[in-house]
């Protein structure tokens, strides 16, 4: 059975299958911000529970949160206070004047075609003010360049919330025409539930065509690297500088918009 999205259509239990107790991407989001002296307004699009938002409120700044998802902003509002929540989509939004612009764990590469970053990119460079920052955390699409590793097998996972089993078996595979990698992702339950089947894609960026992207907008690429970062192996550790390569399966971006175009 195909149904809607189970983890975002169920904040909480997206929260549970994903703990962040320790705000790990809010505090290396933070950090980043910092390192650039950016201004205190900040866009998270793609904000989902609203976590990383509410940390960045705590943090000092003014925060609006958008994300597509009504279910999401719902539970943000209730359990993540502090940022204005809004509904927008990342393809095309006019939001007001920030001082950055925050895209974390892969919402940037919900843009599957060029016209869809295109939007992203104008979008974010209408809302930033000059010298605005974009802050963006991904995939790697240069990663599956001559790699199987993620792609040879299914992967199993398996947690409990509120006493229901939850068992998931994720299949990734490579679009190479469309350049995207898609996901197949099978639930199941303990409670004897049919099993639910979904199916979403991310665009495969690779770190070049990033900078090409960029830099048609306005950007300038300060950082580009493959770590470390909230979602890497070690993960961030507080004080840690970037890295110089961009070759494992996570990328981070940092550009700035020029104040002459």
């Amino acid at each position: 059975m195909t149904d809607g999205n189970l983890l975002t259509d169920q904040p909480a239990l997206y929260e549970a299958r994903f703990p962040d107790p320790d705000r790990l991407a809010g505090r290396w989001t933070e950090d980043c911000l910092r390192r650039h002296d950016a201004g205190p307004r900040v866009l998270d699009m793609g904000c989902g529970t609203g976590r990383d938002a509410a940390h960045l409120h705590s943090a000092g700044r003014t925060v609006t949160g958008a994300d597509l998802s009504e279910a999401m902003l719902a539970h943000a509002r209730s359990h993540h206070p502090g940022p204005a929540y809004v509904r927008a989509d990342l393809h095309g939004f006019d939001l007001g004047v920030f001082d950055a612009v925050v895209c974390l764990d892969s919402s940037l590469l919900y843009c599957h075609t060029n016209d869809q970053l295109d939007g992203f990119l104008t979008s974010c460079r209408r809302a930033l003010a000059p010298g605005g920052l974009l802050i963006a955390e991904m995939r790697n699409g240069a990663y599956f360049l001559g790699r199987t590793d993620l792609l040879d097998r299914p992967r199993a996972d398996a947690f409990t919330w509120q006493g229901t089993a939850y068992r998931s078996t994720t299949t990734l595979t490579v679009d190479r025409t469309a350049q995207l990698l898609r996901r197949t992702r099978v639930w199941t339950t303990g409670d004897g539930s049919r099993p639910v089947e979904q199916r979403s894609a991310w665009r495969l960026l690779l770190p070049q065509e990033l900078r090409h992207f960029l830099g048609v907008h306005g950007f300038e690429v300060v950082e580009l690297h493959d770590g470390p970062g909230p979602r890497t192996q070690p993960p961030w550790q507080d004080g840690q500088l970037p890295g110089t390569t961009a070759d494992a399966d996570r990328l981070h971006v940092v550009a700035r918009l020029r104040t002459t175009i």
